[in-house]
């Protein structure tokens, strides 16, 4: 039996109990497991209406190594798919040894009280997981994830030499809401808010945030600005792809989300330091937080287009080689599959695939990976066959010639 356990019941949490309820012979049993069970009951009961599987439910703390080790022994599932917090992947990290099952995530480590998101804590774990016989793939979503895979790809299929990466982003949907977040709003804003970096001639560049953006004109979706950030993927990619000269990761935004942004951080309320109100203790983004729509409730309202992408140069045979690598995915097509929105479907979906490649055994390998170390081949073409198709042309675009 090919067991499987999932944590989390958000919007990716939904998308990735959906596409692995419809592959039984890969994923024979399923638990899904979150802190508040009744919301793992509805997505099984969606599930149970859409394929006639039923799927067991759980809840569990994730911030909780023994209860989480509890329920690991009673399931008995072969991995552990982590789509809780990024605050929790440590302590699943450690149920996982503890109990001797494999590992997956969506995003590196966060901690709960500073707003940093590195690799170091994960890869710390790599002798341990070696040792014990166990795999841990990092960032099976899509960014990170598919875009690691693209670039692998690429470097596999395209090129002898990679010199410059850019990665973009963008989400042309509609939500109707003043303002709302596609994911996690605490994750989310934090992210945005930092400074931003990218990697050039073996350093890390810092850049404030928001400080340089470029007008791009994104297919079925149109023009948007997208503006620079510091993003995960370019943490391990610049490890591992070598000789790369500079790497860089843009993401689109509105001027009504910016603004509302701009006036969340003039008053404090993205601020991760506790404040007292009224005799106790309050963290002003968790409390943003519960003032934001949920992020799981967008799917039904949610409309247009995602364009995720890798714009990859450098030399082939001693020529230049300039390619373009996206999908482009439909929020409400993703909203009839599996009840989510397309940001949602979009990390799910690779989390699948991931947990499916390491349940077939065609990327399974004892330690802690990120996803460009292994094969892209059998990765992008389960993107073609589950949901996330994807068009590689060659390109002639120069993104630093494009208008600000």
């Amino acid at each position: 039996m090919s067991s499987v356990l999932i944590i989390g019941a958000g919007g990716v949490g939904r998308v990735v109990t959906h596409k692995c309820a419809q592959l039984p012979e890969v994923f024979s049993e399923i638990c899904l497991a979150s802190r508040t069970k009744s919301k793992c009951d509805q997505i099984a009961g969606e599930i149970q209406e859409k394929t006639g599987r039923a799927i067991q439910t759980a809840a569990v703390d994730a911030d909780n190594v023994p209860e989480l080790v509890e329920l690991i022994n009673r399931i008995k599932p072969r991995m552990v798919v982590n789509v809780a917090l990024p605050y929790q992947d440590l302590t699943i990290m450690d149920a996982c040894l503890e109990t001797g099952v494999h590992y997956l995530d969506t995003a590196n480590y966060e901690p709960l009280d500073e707003a940093k998101f590195e690799y170091k804590w994960q890869w710390a774990y790599r002798e341990r997981f070696e040792e014990a016989g166990l795999m841990a793939l990092l960032g099976s979503g899509f960014d990170p994830g598919v875009t690691n895979v693209f670039t692998a790809h690429m470097l596999k299929h395209h090129f002898d030499q990679i010199d410059y990466v850019d990665i973009m982003d963008c989400n042309g949907g509609d939500h109707g809401y003043a303002f709302a977040t596609n994911f996690n709003p605490e994750i989310n804003i934090r992210e945005v808010t930092a400074n931003g970096r990218y990697y050039e001639n073996g350093e890390w560049v810092e850049t404030k945030p928001m400080e340089f953006h470029h007008t791009f004109t994104f297919e079925q979706v149109g023009e948007k600005k997208m503006y620079l950030l510091y993003h995960e993927e370019m943490e391990s990619l610049s490890k591992n792809i070598p000789g790369v000269k500079r790497m860089r990761f843009w993401m689109t935004f509105g001027d009504a989300y910016l603004k509302h942004l701009e006036v969340f951080r003039n008053i404090g309320l993205d601020s991760i330091e506790p404040i007292m109100f009224e005799g106790r203790e309050i963290v002003p983004i968790q409390f943003l937080k519960v003032l934001l729509p949920d992020p799981a409730t967008l799917g039904p309202r949610t409309v247009g287009k995602t364009n995720i992408g890798v714009i990859a140069k450098g030399r082939k045979d001693g020529k230049p080689v300039s390619r373009y690598v996206y999908n482009i995915c439909d929020h409400q097509a993703c909203y009839k599959e599996t009840n989510a929105q397309a940001v949602s479907y979009t990390t799910g979906v690779p989390a699948m695939i991931g947990a499916m490649l390491m349940m077939t055994g065609e990327w399974m390998r004892p330690g802690v990976w990120n996803m460009e170390e292994f094969d892209p081949d059998p990765f992008m073409a389960a993107l073609n066959k589950y949901g996330l198709p994807w068009t590689d042309i060659e390109t002639d675009i120069d993104i630093d010639s494009l208008p600000g």
